[in-house]
């Protein structure tokens, strides 16, 4: 083979589907022939440029919900093998050398390329990548399925993880969609009380489906968490800080809000609750590749799955449009196949 095919993106919404020369993996990375990759809402601040990580209108291969297989070793690599399966997520691999991987927290590295952004993403057959940020993966799970627990499993696995909620705790996740409907699966598996929040009734019936013991209509009451006794974690999936301000008032003492959906929107919060009752809000943002492999384990033993609809590659910009308008029921995968 001389090339392969990729979709390239633009700011002003062009998908295109192009031919690219092979290049070889530099030291210290693998090639990956790609079997599928997640098309997630943080394609935008890769396709929009938000970072400003290339020239203006200069396109990007968008995507950093991968699966695949490793093609071919760069110099130097050691630990993986051509045609292990393997993944990769939002964060492309740390450096290990900056101050922040020196302290091992490897997520905030300052050397780090960000898949679809500053580094060529998933929408393609083959991507190049430093093993730094490989996730070993199963065989025995369907493309598909495995794609979407890059990042939006992670994001919601780590955030609970990491959160002071404990086995018999209230949790709450607002949003039911493509972070939420995952975010409710991992929650009941953990062990948590698992209160679903949406707006309206429609959702109600797949909530209670995907485990949620309790379901609340955000529209009908401010003080239905409280009502159950107060969420020792609301996670908040849903991209409006709006309707997340509203969540601090559910919190028991103590509680946290976690906050996993970027909104452009503030949270407005009075320090009334946060200070009396030592309630907090955080940020949480993706995980390592360690934690990845944890978060695929945990998610392979307890069946925890996405929802996915598919598209072949040539159909990306249609399948991100999707995504964007909400229609999505609830993530959507580019099935490559290679």
């Amino acid at each position: 083979m001389s090339g392969y095919r990729a979709v390239e993106a633009t700011a002003d919404g062009d998908f295109t589907l192009v031919e690219r020369e092979f290049e070889p993996p530099g030291a210290g990375q693998v090639r990956i022939a790609v079997e599928a990759c997640g098309v997630c809402h943080s394609d935008v601040a890769g396709i929009m440029n938000m970072t400003g990580s290339r020239p203006s209108g200069v396109p990007v291969v968008p995507g950093h919900e991968v699966i695949g297989r490793i093609d071919a070793l760069g110099d130097g690599v050691s630990g993986w093998r051509v045609g292990q399966r393997v993944g990769l997520g939002y964060l492309g691999g740390h450096c290990g050398a900056c101050a922040m991987c020196q302290r091992g927290d490897f997520v905030y590295c300052t050397d780090q390329p960000v898949l679809g952004d500053s580094q060529q993403g998933g929408y393609a057959e083959y991507l190049t990548a430093r093993t730094s940020g490989l996730v070993a993966v199963p065989d025995d799970m369907p493309a598909a399925e495995l794609a979407p627990l890059m990042c939006a499993g992670l994001t919601v696995h780590h955030a609970l993880v990491s959160s002071v909620a404990r086995a018999g705790d209230l949790v709450a996740v607002q949003g039911i969609g493509g972070l939420g409907h995952l975010g409710i699966q991992y929650a009941r598996a953990m062990g948590f009380r698992v209160a679903a929040i949406a707006r309206g009734r429609d959702k109600e019936e797949l909530a209670l489906q995907l485990g949620a013991h309790h379901y609340i209509d955000s529209t009908a009451s401010d003080q239905a968490l409280q009502e159950l006794g107060g969420a020792r974690v609301v996670l908040a999936t849903a991209s409006s800080g709006a309707s997340m301000s509203p969540l601090i008032g559910g919190l028991a003492v103590r509680g946290q809000l976690v906050v996993v959906g970027v909104a452009q929107d503030p949270i407005e919060v009075s320090t009334v609750p946060l200070i009396f009752g030592g309630r907090a809000i955080v940020g949480s943002l993706t995980g390592t590749p360690r934690d990845n492999e944890d978060n695929v384990g945990f998610a392979h033993a307890h069946n925890i799955r996405p929802m996915v609809e598919t598209v072949p590659l040539e159909q990306a910009g249609e399948a991100y449009a999707r995504m964007m308008s909400g229609d999505a029921r609830f993530r959507m995968v580019l099935d490559v196949g290679r």
